[in-house]
């Protein structure tokens, strides 16, 4: 599998540069999503606010949502995973994606990895929380990101090109 994380200003460009097989948009309930043509690859829309915890009028994520992007695991081909800035959504979405491709013992390799791919990464807690639990972790993968720290300060992510 390779994944191409980007922030979702970058997908038009990516979509003509590559050979994408999905595009996952990792957005927030009221952003528009990318226009994907008829012709190009299929798109996977899942909703929800880049929060860490439940907060009053906002979509966190939850177990379903990562459950659905678990489901992707095995793919072959180029999957790209975007969100608004390609730091936290989508960046957590890859990790949970290769942490289930490689099987355990790999969680704290793998967030290194995805550190020295983007400085600026900063997985959504919340969804790295419920990779762990749906992939039986036992908090290794919480230990691995908390381990890597909080990204650079950054508007947006560069795109992340992760093959395993």
């Amino acid at each position: 599998m390779r994944l191409l994380v980007a922030p979702a200003r970058h997908v038009a460009a990516l979509l003509a540069a590559h050979d994408i097989d999905l595009v996952v948009s990792l957005i927030s309930p009221d952003a528009e999503a990318p226009e994907l043509r008829a012709d190009g690859p299929p798109g996977l829309i899942q909703r929800f606010n880049d929060i860490a915890e439940p907060r009053e009028g906002l979509v966190p994520p939850s177990r379903e949502i990562m459950e659905t992007i678990l489901g992707l695991a095995g793919r072959s081909g180029t999957v790209l995973i975007h969100c608004h800035a390609g730091i936290s959504r989508s960046t957590a979405a890859a990790y949970a994606l290769a942490c289930q491709q490689t099987g355990p013992g790999h969680e704290t390799d793998l967030a290194m990895a995805l550190r020295a791919l983007s400085a600026a990464a900063t997985p959504n807690p919340r969804m790295i929380a419920l990779a762990d639990d749906l992939l039986g972790r036992e908090g290794k993968m919480i230990a691995a990101i908390r381990a890597i720290g909080r990204g650079e300060e950054a508007y947006e992510g560069a795109t992340i090109d992760w093959k395993f």
